[in-house]
């Protein structure tokens, strides 16, 4: 279970899409470092998502992505090993914690969640030009 509150992803209980929340999180880095070809696949993804396809009917696509990076010699990929990559929060043991707010994607469905900053707007989907929105983790 990701912790999420019930305004999560797609209501399961599962997170979103890992490779899609690091696709936001690093598509303008990617862009630069994988040139031209690159910058299609990612556009060609994020025109997708933006048609609304969702994200696992993109897999294909994904995996180039993946082998580009690899050829590159971004050998971890969109992988959520990455240390830069935002962590996917788990359930809190116990009880009686008090409610922290994260920021998600906002069309729910990727895994991105970062912190909220105290005097910083809010960070942008990369992938749907929309500020991240505000979720409650519950313990």
């Amino acid at each position: 279970m990701s912790g999420l509150g019930d305004d999560e992803g797609d209501g399961d209980g599962v997170p979103g899409h890992e490779r899609l929340a690091a696709l936001c999180h690093r598509s303008a880095e990617l862009a630069r470092e994988l040139g031209p070809e690159g910058r299609r696949l990612i556009d060609h993804i994020t025109t997708e998502l933006r048609g609304g396809r969702p994200s696992d009917e993109l897999e294909h696509s994904f995996d180039e992505l993946e082998d580009l990076l690899l050829a590159a010699g971004l050998t971890a990929g969109l992988g959520s090993y990455r240390t830069d990559t935002p962590p996917v929060y788990r359930r809190f043991p116990g009880a009686g914690h008090p409610l922290l707010r994260v920021l998600a994607c906002p069309g729910g469905g990727c895994a991105r969640v970062e912190a909220p900053g105290p005097d910083s707007p809010p960070a942008q989907c990369r992938i749907f030009g929309r500020p991240l929105r505000e979720i409650g983790l519950r313990p």
